[in-house]
């Protein structure tokens, strides 16, 4: 619950707060303050909103007029506070579409689907269980139950006090998971994180069971906006906080914060410094790091050094390819992958996507679009892309008889990691100084969180932070339980004691 106080700020009396970063932690930082009648100015150095889920107008090779992003995002509906930003300019997200199905592949021939599994914990994990190719009775008799027991209670913070020092493959392997099932589900969980299972804290990957398993109801399924994120997303929540007074520099970056002993800060960008009362910092690591390292007065020492501790992952690698013929119609528009040499996904996006749809149509093609996570460093992305249009032929042999009329990359490495040991030492929303706050999926919450979710909720949380400060309310927060929903699972949880995994 917020801090309690007036509901806005008068029109005398509302601050200046910058917004630096207009990705989703920022945007909703900036919507919040806004609604509440503080001049915010956000400052986002690409040319548009929408941080790392932001898109580019592009022209093909055949003249058409396309839109290229990150592409594929499963939006899940435990995803509350992004949803609820979201419904700023779309009550209804009628511009969301359902998915019928998370299914994933294995090149060893198994498969999955959630389509069919139970959605009400805790028969959604023993559906899956159930229901998965990949568990056998054999399998299931030669796991570790004690060492299992963890899974089935996972509590916020705690779970981080107890798992956070152990690797989400070591957890895996303890507690004896069958290999399909390792590689087919819970190896998709953690490259989720861009990461590789090996260096991924197993904190997250028990946060992620809890937070789509036995924390909610709403399962793994799983909505997709049906035209690219500017049209769908970004746009309209940018016209709306126009509506509402902000002003948006786009094409503007930052290059220091500093604060000022009497309150109140100054943002450097290339043409001025500007003066604000307060300001929220909603950048990726790598960004955010620059900019401390960037702003000597910001922060304590050992703030900073937490700041510098920051870890990026691994580069990946988005290919989107614009095919002369159609994959068949029975292609699901998302397939997770494994075992397929680097390829982790697979999107077709005529789908659910509307601008790929007119061009399928009226080129009686497909666009397809192929993830590869958590790439060596040394990598080169010509040879990866190859691979890549090599695995989809793979799995998808149709394709070895399409040309590609055009294809577009995006090779990144921007998003946060999560490697053993390291959340004790994660920056929280606030700061040494209490007129500047953090946001940001790297950002630590000790609530059940992750990913997209967790960038919208310490936006939510860092405007927050600020508004309390000026006896102001913020705004009513949801998430799954901290804790395991079942009483009966709770108390086999508690069987596992304070037992940390080896």
């Amino acid at each position: 619950m917020p801090a309690p106080g007036r509901n806005r700020f008068e029109r005398a009396d509302a601050p200046s707060v910058a917004v630096v970063g207009g990705g989703i932690a920022g945007l909703a930082a900036a919507v919040l303050l806004a609604e509440r009648g503080a001049r915010v100015t956000l400052y986002e150095r690409e040319e548009a909103l929408g941080g790392r889920l932001a898109g580019h107008r592009t022209r093909l090779a055949d003249g058409s007029a396309a839109t290229m992003s990150r592409g594929f995002h499963a939006f899940f509906r435990q995803y509350y506070n992004l949803r609820g930003l979201l419904r700023r300019t779309d009550p209804d997200l009628a511009r969301l579409t359902p998915l019928p199905d998370y299914p994933l592949r294995h090149s060893g021939g198994l498969s999955d689907s959630f389509a069919r599994v139970p959605r009400t914990p805790p028969f959604s994990a023993l559906g899956f269980v159930a229901l998965s190719p990949a568990f056998g009775w054999r399998d299931l008799a030669g796991m570790d139950a004690r060492a299992a027991l963890p899974l089935l209670d996972v509590r916020v913070p705690d779970v981080y006090e107890r798992f956070d020092g152990v690797s989400a493959t070591t957890f895996l392997e303890s507690v004896r998971f069958p290999e399909a099932a390792h590689h087919l589900a819970f190896e998709v969980f953690s490259r989720s994180f861009f990461a590789d299972p090996r260096e991924l804290s197993a904190a997250e990957l028990l946060l992620m069971f809890h937070i789509y398993f036995l924390g909610s109801a709403e399962g793994l399924l799983f909505d997709v906006p049906d035209a690219p994120f500017p049209q769908a997303l970004w746009e309209p929540l940018g016209d709306y906080l126009q509506r509402l007074g902000a002003t948006l520099r786009t094409g503007t970056p930052v290059h220091g914060v500093r604060p000022h002993d009497a309150g109140g800060v100054t943002v450097r960008t290339d043409t001025a410094a500007h003066p604000h009362e307060a300001a929220v910092l909603a950048l990726d690591p790598g960004a955010l790091r620059r900019l401390v390292a960037a702003s000597p007065g910001l922060g304590t020492a050992p703030w900073r050094d937490d700041i510098a501790a920051l870890r990026t992952a691994p580069p990946f690698l988005v290919s989107r390819l614009w095919l002369d013929r159609p994959v068949r119609a029975d292609r699901p528009g998302f397939l997770g992958t494994s075992g397929y040499g680097g390829l982790d996904n697979i999107s077709v996006l005529e789908r659910y996507e509307d601008e790929a749809a007119r061009w399928a149509a009226r080129n009686r093609g497909s666009v397809v679009e192929l993830h590869a996570y958590a790439l060596a460093a040394g990598a080169a992305p010509e040879k990866v892309r190859s691979t890549l249009v090599h695995r989809l032929h793979e799995v998808y042999p149709e394709t070895r008889k399409a040309r590609i009329v055009d294809a577009r990359h995006e090779w990144r490495s921007d998003c946060p990691l999560f490697p053993v040991g390291s959340h004790h030492r994660r920056p929280t929303v606030r700061t040494p100084h209490p007129r500047v706050t953090l946001a940001g999926d790297a950002i630590r919450c000790d609530l059940p969180v992750a990913l997209m979710e967790r960038a919208a909720t310490t936006g939510f949380l860092a405007a927050g932070a600020l508004l309390a400060g000026w006896g102001v309310r913020g705004q009513v927060l949801w998430t799954v339980p901290r804790a395991g929903r079942s009483p009966a699972l709770r108390a086999l949880g508690a069987l596992a004691g304070r037992r940390t995994h080896p």
